[in-house]
């Protein structure tokens, strides 16, 4: 009886002492999982963050360049309306100079392109008048 005893009681023992060793690391272990974890969330907020930065930055510095380059053009616009002014021999010379750097502005706006009125798909065959042979004929290409 004695041995039927400790053949159930150092089982049931390491049992108890497995689940205890068990419960103690999985409340241990978790703890420094989440700090790693939290630590790579950061990282990729911080980058996150400053890809943003980056980003309304571009858009700034590109919204003042075009200002820039829009400045520029009317410069060089004003500077051309004044060399024809002063430059023009005659009245028609310069009226043709004035006409022609307003050009851009006084054009219509064009007109869109409108899709075709017959909406049949291509057909990958030559197509052939009523009661002529076809191109799988035998006389089809044949001078007579």
């Amino acid at each position: 009886m004695e041995h039927s005893l400790l053949v159930w009681l150092l089982p049931t023992l390491a049992l108890v002492a497995g689940v205890a060793i068990g419960f103690l690391v999985a409340r241990l272990l978790p703890n420094a999982a989440p700090n790693r974890t939290q630590r790579q969330l950061d990282d990729i907020q911080e980058r996150f963050d400053s890809y943003q930065n980056e980003v309304v930055t571009h858009f700034n510095s590109t919204a003042n360049l075009v200002k820039k380059l829009t400045a520029s053009y009317q410069e060089v616009q004003d500077h051309l309306a004044e060399g024809a002014n002063r430059l023009a021999l005659d009245e028609q010379t310069r009226q043709r100079l004035l006409a022609a750097l307003h050009a851009d502005a006084a054009q219509a706006p064009r007109e869109r392109l409108t899709p075709p009125r017959n909406q049949e798909p291509p057909r990958d065959y030559a197509p052939k008048a009523p009661n002529a042979p076809g191109m799988l004929d035998e006389h089809y290409g044949l001078k007579k």
